[in-house]
């Protein structure tokens, strides 16, 4: 299931059109008429997996650094300019992209590209607001510390892509975020941020014609060559079970996921959903239903460029551990034998009506296709999803869960009362998957 095969490409919604910069850089347009409103954005191709390890965390701290004074614009002109209009401007780093995107009025669109093309063109990266939003970070970094949780979900991901960009966290550590400068930052910018490596994406009461206009003048500027494309990532799984005093332990299992290139990919996302994706899944039904061992259990896929993570976040307390693991992987034996029907079409049917739902608004329309064009290199149009969910069966989903399960070396983390969480190894037996990965 390869999307940028050409035996794919489909003709896209009139309401959708693309054009290429002359430096490299994808405008495309999603027209809504019957808005009065429009969400736009800049998505770059250059995350935190695009860090050295002397940079871990720099690409979070450019997203926050943006918004703090441009040449002709304070940090407090910023905002005021976008809220004196009734729009709002923010940013988000992930592993594989950065976003730069704004809400306005139909008219106001033009202040808001020229609102994002500042920041990224001219931000002066002041090493007095440097050192302020260096400290912000620090506290967002301990706030994360603070919540069991988002502690557990960085271990898993630190031990599932061990010493690897992908199983660093987003935000840094206080030691790397506390070591940058403004050339730092510059140099970084300067590396990652080159027109075939962003999208202007913007959707609802647009113009298309006028805004490539606009963004001719405004990003043209930025380089034309490709940027090298990060280093490949392979999955590794591991343990990190954490010991400490709290009344639940937060525990995740992984296993090897699927590339949004992959065959399997889609039929990863539905497997997840049917799993642990509602309160009908199996996951919710069996350890929460019928023998009450945890208030919240769910199953999720995480798809990157080139690797993948499936995993079942569960939180308990500790007499419950031994009987609540073997109850998940039991679940998960069984999906490899039987895949009924009417769980397909309630998992296929639960994620294409969220897809639909999205596309009510304009801000998740203009991501979706500014994501889908970084990664695929074109606009994916909803009949084509549309016909890769109708496509797969139970068998499909049965025989993926047989090798996803089994083939794979678990991952697991836990944080909390953990001496009944059983280690890598064990649930590696449980499940007779491999204990650990052959060499790359």
């Amino acid at each position: 299931m390869n999307l940028s095969s050409a035996e794919d490409v489909r003709a896209l919604p009139r309401n959708i059109r693309v054009s290429t910069l002359a430096n490299g850089m994808t405008i495309v347009t999603d027209r809504m008429d019957h808005l009065e409103s429009a969400a736009l954005g800049i998505w770059v191709k250059a995350g935190s997996r695009d860090e050295t390890p002397q940079e871990h965390g720099i690409a979070h701290l450019l997203e926050h650094m943006a918004f703090k004074g441009t040449n002709s614009r304070t940090a407090r002109d910023i905002a005021v300019q976008i809220e004196n209009v009734g729009g709002d401007v923010n940013a988000a780093t992930s592993a594989e992209t950065t976003s730069f995107y704004a809400r306005v009025l139909k008219n106001d669109v033009p202040l808001a590209i020229d609102i994002l093309a500042d920041i990224l063109n001219n931000s002066l990266f002041d090493e007095s607001e440097l050192a302020r939003e260096q400290h912000v970070i620090l506290q967002e970094i301990g706030a994360a510390q603070d919540s069991p949780e988002d502690v557990v979900f960085d271990n898993f991901q630190n031990v599932a892509f061990a010493n690897q960009p992908l199983g660093r966290p987003i935000m840094g550590t206080p030691t790397t975020v506390s070591s940058f400068k403004p050339k730092h930052i510059r140099t970084y910018l300067e590396d990652h941020y080159h027109g075939p490596n962003m999208v202007l994406s913007a959707s609802g009461n647009v113009d298309h014609d006028e805004v490539v206009k606009m963004a001719e003048t405004r990003f043209g500027a930025f380089g034309s060559t490709p940027t090298r494309p990060p280093e490949e990532c392979f999955y590794t799984g591991g343990e990190s079970l954490v010991s400490k005093d709290l009344m639940e332990a937060q525990i995740v299992m992984g296993f090897e996921g699927r590339a949004y290139h992959a065959r399997d990919f889609y039929a990863s996302q539905v497997l997840s959903t049917l799993l642990g994706g509602g309160m009908s899944s199996r996951l919710f039904q069996e350890v929460r239903e019928k023998h009450g061992l945890c208030y919240s259990i769910y199953a999720f896929h995480w798809g990157f460029s080139d690797t993948g993570l499936f995993g079942i976040h569960a939180a308990t307390e500790d007499a419950d551990i031994p009987k609540l693991i073997p109850v998940m992987l039991e679940q998960l034996r069984l999906a490899g034998e039987e895949i009924r029907q009417d769980e397909l079409d309630r998992a296929r049917a639960q994620i294409s009506a969220g897809l639909m739902m999205s596309l009510e608004s304009p801000a998740s329309r203009a991501g979706q296709i500014a994501r889908q064009i970084l990664l695929f290199g074109r606009p994916i149009s909803n009949e084509e999803l549309m016909e890769r969910l109708n496509a797969l069966t139970a068998e499909r989903l049965r025989d993926l869960s047989s090798r996803l399960f089994t083939e794979s070396v678990p991952t697991i983390a836990a944080i909390g009362p953990v001496s009944h969480v059983p280690g890598q190894s064990e649930i590696a037996d449980m499940l007779g998957a491999p204990a650990t990965i052959a060499a790359q």
